[in-house]
């Protein structure tokens, strides 16, 4: 089997642009390359890359979503060394907090294109965690 990774995850969004500002911002990404309605960004050296894409029908994703709703396709889930500080610093760069908040090590923001990304702290039982918390994400 040849070389595979994964280089790039694409968010379609109304202002490819914005969203590529807020995300440069908020995880410290650098500008790789753009055009009118595509950007590239991505960390500084080596590392998956964020695109964003100008989609003019563009409906942002409802969650948690009920029947009917527009639903998220994926999330960004973001580790941090330190929840309450980086949670002041997502909204102070233009998040929104989401009502619905699943886990104390977890918060559920919305970027300014309406997509869900989560900021979170690994806690004492880290293995048993990660097993367990998208089965818990959503709202019983």
């Amino acid at each position: 089997m040849s070389r595979t990774r994964l280089s790039t995850v694409v968010f379609d969004a109304p202002d490819a642009h914005e969203l590529a500002d807020f995300y440069m911002r908020l995880l410290g990404y650098v500008l790789r390359a753009e055009e009118p309605d595509w950007v590239l960004i991505g960390p500084p050296f080596e590392g998956t890359a964020l695109a964003f894409e100008t989609e003019p029908l563009y409906t942002p994703p409802v969650w948690p979503a009920g029947p009917g709703d527009q639903r998220m396709m994926l999330h960004l889930d973001i580790e941090v060394d330190d929840l309450a500080e980086e949670t002041a610093r997502a909204l102070a760069e233009g998040a929104k907090l989401a009502d619905h908040q699943p886990q104390e090590d977890v918060r559920v923001f919305f970027d300014p294109a309406g997509h869900p990304f989560c900021l979170w702290v690994h806690t004492r039982d880290k293995h048993r965690r990660r097993q367990t918390r998208h089965a818990r994400h959503t709202p019983q």
